[in-house]
């Protein structure tokens, strides 16, 4: 067998902890990358002090700061950020409301791509800038992919405010909420974060349909209920695989 250089398997081991849907324990890692137990929590123990990999409250080990700051960085590329916008823009010109993405990074929802309606009245919600995630319909559709546990432990660091009377604070009726959500796959915003505004988000996932991002569309409630706004979901579903599409491309 041929040599792995220490390189290669940090890699390795920072792809593996980036795909998993839940926390990787070192064993884990260890089986999975034909890795000696000794070198795996060498190279772990490195990563999560240079920031790259860290350890949660069960001890898994999880993406780190670094990895999550690259990932938005490589997401708002300015050649990849083109191609998505002009996805967006043709959505726009279909249902007349304003559409975008967001990404979550840490405790908050990053919004990286933006196109606005041509209707006079609008929600000003700037590339970005950041939302919370539990009243918000992108922030809630990526709560409801999450794995039980690393939902917890994550609604468990958010101070849920109250932004308005629909605010979802109490923990039980929110994961409730969720639950529904990872259902039907559709982030809803019943005016929780901005009043008189409304917003349905449907996901961004990769060839192993894992979530990447939050498509969204939001309009405000003197326009558009958010019955309306639902009709929309099958045309930015379409939208939504139309942005994977070029995703695969930057990464064949």
């Amino acid at each position: 067998m041929p040599k792995v250089s220490s390189i290669t398997r940090v890699l390795q081991i920072i792809e593996s902890v980036s795909y998993a849907s839940t926390p990787l324990s070192p064993l884990e890692l260890s089986q999975e990358l034909e890795i000696p137990k000794p070198t795996i929590h060498r190279l772990i123990q490195q990563l999560v002090e240079e920031g790259f990999l860290a350890v949660d409250i069960g001890g898994g080990i999880v993406a780190g700061r670094r990895v999550r700051n690259l990932g938005v960085e490589l997401w708002q590329q300015r050649q990849f950020f083109n191609e998505r916008q002009a996805i967006l823009e043709k959505l726009v010109d279909d249902i007349k409301e304003t559409c975008g993405i967001g990404i979550p990074s840490g405790r908050h929802m990053i919004y990286t791509n933006r196109a606005n309606t041509a209707l006079p009245i609008q929600i000003f919600l700037p590339i970005g800038a950041q939302s919370p995630m539990w009243c918000t319909a992108t922030g809630k559709l990526y709560l409801s992919q999450l794995s039980p546990a690393r939902r917890k432990k994550l609604i468990n660091n958010l101070d849920l405010i109250k932004f308005t009377k629909n605010t979802i604070v109490d923990v039980k009726q929110l994961n409730a909420e969720l639950d529904e959500i990872a259902k039907t796959g559709i982030g809803i915003d019943k005016e929780e974060f901005i009043s008189e505004m409304v917003a349905v988000s449907v996901p961004i996932v990769d060839k192993k349909d894992r979530y990447l991002a939050s498509l969204y569309a939001h309009a405000p409630t003197i326009r558009v209920s958010l019955e309306e706004l639902l009709t929309h979901v099958p045309r930015m579903k379409q939208a939504a695989l139309d942005i994977q599409a070029l995703i695969y491309q930057e990464n064949d």
